[in-house]
């Protein structure tokens, strides 16, 4: 018997048998489905993670202010007036591996324009912000620095603020007017999307620094330099956490804090939270996958049941062929063959689905979409080797059939 009869002989077999065929391929396809649409699906949302950490700077460090005591009782965090866009400036001057800096502070105000209005983020900013955020302004201009220096009576929005206020018209070059205080829209920024924790960051609109303190934020006080918070951009390729160090270091010798003291201020470093959401992600889509690949196993012990059964069931066409000088080897190779086949066919249909299901899924959760092939190709391989593990069996017990025992089954 050639390999392309023992191929023939087991489709004839399946055909014979569709329902239990298709029953038996049932586990197989559930297993691969689930594992393409939970790897491309897990894979998605992993790039979804990296990509709103990137949106909003990479190689960034937070530094916000501290907490402050009064009368024993601890404010809570942001409570101080701790830092100022002086601290910026020595953080930039100093600390060799920093890139910029951009002291920042941020209210929220009623923007009105013409007789539309909406209440946005407003955010006051220097010239390093939108190079600290990786940031471009897609229609108009940034702010000058003389206009930046000066305080100048100029505003950046963000899409959502411009599409609310003006539709699809162009703003650059109008005016509005934020907590009454009118402004001259110089530019529109480029679509920034959300944050991982739901913030809509195109909902802004951004203003110099001195025009927030001066005109349309205030000045904070207790202390008029204060900022809400600097953003501190790290060179390509610098150690961040040692850069954190440095930071927090400087910072404490410039407050004049004592040893065992308290910082009045606190930084994050969106390096750190990017590898734990992304190791979180990862975790995930590595659970799903196991709980996929148990699904493929329970499918390959259905393939040995069935093929036991039909073992059983043809005993005597074994018998037959056997005495008719099929050899064992001819007997095994057409078992193993059908167990195979039937896995390879459970294996394809499920990536079929798998991709289906992976693109409702993400398309439902609004995810990006990424199916590797490298995954597909190693589901359908994984699936055939299930058959040939659990049709192993089956097929050497019933290469091994006597002959004559075989002939004389009822």
């Amino acid at each position: 018997m050639t390999n392309r009869d023992a191929i023939s002989s087991a489709l004839d077999a399946l055909r014979l048998h569709k329902l239990r065929s298709a029953l038996t391929m049932l586990g197989i396809i559930i297993g691969v489905g689930a594992v393409i649409a939970m790897v491309a699906v897990g894979g998605g949302a992993r790039e979804q993670v990296v990509a709103q950490i990137r949106s909003l700077g990479s190689n960034l460090l937070i530094v916000t202010p501290g907490n402050v005591t009064a009368g024993g009782v601890r404010m809570g965090a942001g409570a101080a007036s701790s830092l100022t866009d002086e601290d910026a400036a020595a953080i930039m001057a100093e600390i060799p591996g920093v890139q910029v800096t951009a002291p920042n502070m941020r209210g929220t105000g009623q923007i009105v324009a013409g007789g539309m209005n909406w209440s946005s983020a407003v955010f006051g900013i220097d010239a390093g912000w939108f190079e600290a955020r990786d940031w471009d302004v897609e229609f108009g201009r940034a702010f000058e620095p003389e206009e930046i220096a000066r305080g100048a009576q100029v505003v950046i929005l963000g899409q959502t603020v411009a599409r609310n206020l003006f539709g699809g018209i162009d703003p650059v070059g109008q005016e509005l007017r934020i907590r009454n205080v009118p402004l001259r829209i110089v530019g529109v920024m480029a679509r920034k999307g959300q944050t991982t924790w739901g913030t809509d960051q195109d909902d802004v609109a951004f203003v110099p620094l001195n025009t927030a303190r001066q005109r349309v934020l205030g000045r904070n006080l207790a202390n008029a330099r204060a900022v809400g918070s600097i953003y501190v951009k790290v060179l390509e390729g610098e150690n961040i956490s040692l850069v954190e160090d440095e930071v927090k270091t400087l910072l404490r010798q410039r407050h004049r804090l004592q040893p065992g003291q308290e910082d009045d201020f606190s930084i994050r470093n969106l390096a750190d939270i990017a590898a734990t959401r992304e190791a979180s992600a990862r975790t995930l889509a590595l659970l799903l996958a196991a709980v996929a690949g148990v699904s493929l196993a329970v499918g390959g012990i259905g393939i040995m049941n069935i093929m036991l059964v039909s073992v059983t069931e043809r005993t005597r066409e074994i018998g037959l062929r056997l005495a008719l000088g099929a050899r064992q080897w001819d007997i095994l190779r057409q078992f193993l063959f059908e167990a195979t086949g039937l896995a390879a066919i459970g294996g394809a249909i499920g990536v079929m689905l798998g991709v289906g299901a992976a693109y409702l899924i993400s398309n439902a959760a609004g995810w990006p979409l990424l199916i590797e092939p490298a995954s597909i190709v190693l589901a359908v391989v994984f699936s055939g080797l299930v058959g040939v593990f659990f049709g192993w069996y089956p097929a050497h017990r019933a290469s091994k059939l006597d002959p004559i025992e075989a002939l004389r089954h009822t």
